[in-house]
Formats: C-alpha cells, structure tokens, sequence
C-alpha cells in the first residue's frame, strides 16, 4: 500500500468534465496535505525511461577524470557534471553522498533569454546521451505543464495561468548517480532533508525504498512508487505562491541498510522553474484574515538565486 496519494493524468487529460475535475480535486487536496503525489499516465514511455537509465549509467560509469571535464566552473552548477559530495542541503556542511548531471532549458524563440541561461553541455564520448537527455526533459516538461493546469484550476485560476512562466523556463533535469556506500558515513546521508527550490518537481526512480517525505506530525514515511508512475512534489517557489496553501514537504533520501551498501541507485528528478521574471508574490485568493500573507514579494530569480547561495553552489 501506498503512503502517498496515487492520480492518473489520464483523467486530467480525458473529455469527461467529471473525470477532469476529479483529478483537480485529487492532486489539490494531496497536496494541502501531504504535498506529494504519484502520477500515473504521463508522457514518458517504457522504451525511453530505459533508454535514459542505460544512457546515464553509462555517463556515470565513465572514469571520473573524464566526468570531470564536464564540470563547468563558474555557473552554480546549473548544467553538466557536479561531483560527489559537491551539494549540501540547506543548513548542513557535510556533502550528500551522490554525482549528478545536469541537462537546462532548450529554448525556443526567446535569444534574449537564451542568452541569459548557461549553455547546455555536451557529452562526446556517448552518443546518445544528450538526445535521450533532451527527449526526456521534453515530456516531463510536457507532464509538468498539465499538473500546473490542473492546479491552477484548484487555487482558482485560469487553467492557463502557468503556461507562459513555464514555456521556457529556467527547468532542470538532474540524472542523480547515489554510489556504493565503501565507508562508514558519519553524519552523511545520500539527500539530506530539504525542501525543492522550483514550483514542482517530478522524480524517476522513487521505485524502491529511500526516499522518505515528512507528514504533518514530524513523522518520516517512506514514498514508493509503482514502476509506471512518477513522484511529483510541490517546491519552495509554488508554496509560497499560493502563500503555503500548497505545502513543499520537507523530504530526505536515506542511506541502505548495510548489506545493501554495495549498490548504486540511480533517480532521476526534473526541476519545474518559471522564467526567472515570474512574481512569486502571494496569490490574493489565498490571503484572507483566517491566512493572511507570510511572504515578502520576489521574483523567481531572486528566489533561486538566494537558494542557490545557501546551497553553496553560488558563492
């Protein structure tokens, strides 16, 4: 049995106005609770999801002289290789014990804005790697777009309301690589608890037991997933929109048990951000005397940027 609430998107996606506001209802109230769901009926297929495992295993398994190439100074982070340990969460000092990559917005249209975001890396050793990469980051962009709808309509807005902050938005998809565990970690976890920057988040690879998210009662319970479904997650930046009407849980990846400290896992989440110009202020129709305001007025930009700065990525 399931700890988080499961959706189909299909019902979202369906011409039964009954069936759409159903899932409406489903992924609001989840979200007010527990602020995770599994979603099954997105748009990735079996034949991609196990394109893109070979392929990051493959990028993962490369010496790390040659990972190392593709560590990129002088950006946060933000696209390409980051190496074990870099990343911290926010108030910690030991590095989670994970290597990740980072595939950016492909932009369309906008050379302004595309000039404002870093350059996307290329891997030359594998051949298919950023193909798989960006075809990926494609249709969890297109998933995520359709959850945002279905929000919307929740908070009471315009079913459209996201779609021009996201429609080249400063998203990121990040293959995470958690190696084997070959030393007693001290107070290192694989992700320590944390909250996600971005709006919302949609995790591959919450299939077995590690990740664990934080009820209402201060309470960890484990968040599987069936094997055709993802983990999405609200973010930092869509709670405070909707001034934490819509909660961002705080959630952790734990360590193994021992005997299974000899194996890699691998996850795989896409980062949601709008353009970095979208107001993160306090949506009106979430402020009234019973909730009133708990955030200052920012920007999506300003808001990652200070994130980014506590994270340690910017210095």
């Amino acid at each position: 049995m399931q700890n988080i609430p499961s959706v189909d998107l299909r019902d979202f996606l369906s011409d039964d106005p009954v069936r759409k506001q159903k899932f409406v209802n489903e992924i609001g109230k989840a979200y007010e609770d527990i602020g995770f769901v599994a979603l099954k009926g997105h748009f990735l297929d079996d034949q991609l999801v196990g394109n893109l495992y070979e392929e990051v295993r493959n990028f993962f398994n490369l010496p790390l002289a040659t990972k190392e190439q593709y560590e990129i100074p002088g950006i946060g982070g933000q696209r390409g290789y980051v190496s074990f340990g870099k990343e911290s969460a926010k108030g910690k000092s030991e590095g989670d014990l994970k290597e990740f990559f980072h595939f950016g917005q492909y932009v369309e249209n906008d050379p302004v804005l595309e000039a404002t975001y870093p350059a996307n890396v290329t891997v030359n050793e594998l051949a298919n790697f950023n193909q798989v990469g960006k075809q990926t980051y494609q249709m969890l962009e297109k998933t995520g777009v359709y959850v945002l709808r279905a929000l919307a309509l929740y908070l009471g807005l315009d079913e459209y309301y996201f779609d021009n902050f996201v429609k080249n938005g400063n998203s990121i998809l990040r293959p995470i690589h958690y190696p084997p565990i070959t030393t007693e970690p001290k107070e290192a976890v694989r992700a320590a608890a944390h909250g996600d920057i971005n709006l919302i988040t949609l995790l591959m690879g919450a299939q077995g037991k590690g990740l664990q998210v934080q009820n209402h009662k201060g309470e960890w319970i484990d968040a599987i997933a069936e094997d055709d479904e993802l983990v999405i997650n609200v973010g930092d930046m869509l709670s405070r929109h909707s001034n934490n009407r819509l909660k961002s849980t705080i959630h952790q990846v734990v360590n193994p048990p021992r005997e299974l400290w000899n194996t890699s896992r691998y996850s795989i989440p896409f980062f949601m951000h709008p353009v970095g110009t979208m107001p993160l202020n306090c949506l009106n129709n979430c402020i009234d005397k019973d909730n009133p305001k708990q955030y200052e007025d920012i920007t999506a930009g300003e808001f990652l940027h200070e994130r980014l700065v506590e994270l340690g990525l910017i210095k």
